[in-house]
């Protein structure tokens, strides 16, 4: 009951997940994002960029509605540094007042899919829009470029590449390279390459590299996530 699509604003995804049966338990992977999220029995939540899996629980009868939001995107919409949000579930309320989240709700209620990429929208029009060097960090991080190359590439000594992404992303650029490096060999694996090919073709030294990598920050091993 999990669908996700295009939400039309700053290379987001809008995603919708449903439960109708008992208790359903989920495991999110790091990929590096921010969501803003909204749920029938939660209310409007931001998901802050975690370093590994969150086992995620939703109720019976529980909608949920998300627009994730790419790699150094997140602050310039809720208007706070990434990292203040690392591994954490907050209520948007704490980040933008309890009244100013009270007006949205019955709106965002009435129809999420469509108001949750429009608010967003209006955040970053008003933000100026998102920092230009979250995208580029992020395409190279996405690329497997070492960190020295990056910081190379954007002009920035290592420090204050750190710095700049503790902000954007939530950790430095060492450890996205490593989260957008698994969620690569996991994709990769998922058409059916062998996990030997994907850690030689993703930069693992070989495939039990790999294998306690995703183990480290996805809390299981790839063969279990494939199973899944």
């Amino acid at each position: 009951m999990y669908r996700e699509r295009p939400a039309g604003v700053a290379g987001a995804v809008l995603w919708t997940s449903t439960n109708p049966g008992g208790e359903r338990v989920s495991r999110v992977l790091p990929d590096g994002c921010v969501d803003l999220i909204w749920s029938s029995l939660a209310g409007l939540l931001v998901a802050g960029p975690d370093r590994t899996a969150f086992v995620s629980v939703s109720a019976r009868g529980e909608r949920w509605v998300g627009l994730r939001l790419p790699p150094g995107v997140g602050p310039a919409v809720f208007g706070v540094p990434a990292d203040e949000l690392r591994d954490a579930r907050v209520p948007l309320a704490a980040l933008w007042g309890d009244q100013a989240v009270a007006d949205l709700a019955e709106r965002v209620a009435a129809d999420p899919t469509a108001v949750l990429p429009a608010l967003a929208a209006a955040r970053l029009r008003a933000a100026g829009g998102p920092d230009r060097l979250g995208a580029r960090v992020a395409a190279a991080a996405a690329a497997g470029v070492p960190v020295a190359a990056i910081a190379a590439e954007v002009d920035l000594d290592p420090r204050a590449l750190h710095r700049r992404s503790r902000r954007l992303f939530g950790y430095g650029p060492k450890t996205l390279t490593r989260i957008l490096r698994m969620r690569r060999a996991l994709d990769l694996a998922r058409t059916g390459v062998p996990l030997a090919e994907v850690a030689a073709a993703c930069g693992y030294a070989d495939q039990a590299h790999l294998t306690r990598d995703v183990r480290d920050l996805a809390g299981v091993p790839p063969t279990a996530l494939l199973a899944g």
